[in-house]
């Protein structure tokens, strides 16, 4: 997901995009726990989407509260 899509969501749609993303990472985490991952760079880049969306995230929620 690209940055300029990441801007384009509303605080809503980013808590949903955030929650799916971490279902998704600890499945992905259980499954490389249990067998190695087919691709473990998959996991690195799930923690760094959600860690710009949770940004996104707090920049909106400040900007609101101005």
């Amino acid at each position: 997901m690209k940055q300029k899509d990441i801007e384009a969501l509303s605080a809503k749609e980013l808590k949903e995009k955030i929650q799916e993303e971490k279902q998704i990472l600890l499945k992905m985490d259980v499954a490389h726990k249990i067998s190695q991952a087919e691709n473990p760079m998959k996991i690195r880049t799930t923690r760094k989407l959600i860690a710009r969306l949770s940004t996104e995230l707090t920049k909106k929620s400040k900007a609101a509260s101005k």
